[in-house]
């Protein structure tokens, strides 16, 4: 009778231990960035000499397992030269399951740019490239204020501890 007591005690921690392992495991890791999701106008507020507007969207994909921005080309553009107006891009977010987030960068311009990303707020999403490489550091910000979504893409050089903005844009959702 014993044996079976003991057998029985032993199901039951293995049972428990199963539950709580696989209920860490479906947690949601995308749950912290939900107020990104949805399609939002973007229009730059000239802090760079660029004026232009468009629109990008965030949606999960891939069942759940990669949030995705996708930019669709500017309805609007006009910037100096060196600007260009055809820009496109894609930022795919996704946790190795350490619940921790990361996010790759590709544009038409052949950048890749590597993130980390925190969520210092539940309205605020920052995603930081690493200062450890060579070459300047990239910081790109998205703060959500009621139905208005406010994005910045700024630069920090080598050696400097100041952020420098290089792009700027707010838009409400679509």
């Amino acid at each position: 009778m014993r044996f079976f007591r003991i057998a029985a005690c032993a199901a039951l921690l293995i049972s428990a231990l199963a539950a709580g392992a696989q209920s860490v495991s479906t947690k949601d890791p995308f749950q912290p960035l939900a107020f990104l999701e949805g399609t939002w106008g973007a229009k730059t507020n000239g802090t760079s000499g660029v004026n232009s507007s468009g629109k990008y969207s965030f949606s999960l994909e891939l069942k759940n397992h990669v949030m995705a921005r996708h930019t669709v080309s500017s309805e609007s553009c006009k910037g100096p030269d060196s600007y260009d107006c055809e820009h496109s891009d894609l930022l795919y977010i996704y946790s190795e399951g350490d619940g921790a987030l990361h996010a790759i960068y590709f544009d038409n311009e052949g950048h890749v740019i590597k993130y980390s990303v925190s969520t210092p707020s539940p309205t605020t999403a920052v995603f930081l490239s690493d200062g450890s490489l060579p070459g300047p550091q990239f910081r790109l910000v998205y703060e959500r204020k009621a139905n208005v979504m406010l994005g910045k893409f700024q630069i920090r050089m080598p050696g400097q501890t100041e952020w420098t903005p290089y792009l700027e844009w707010s838009g409400d959702k679509r």
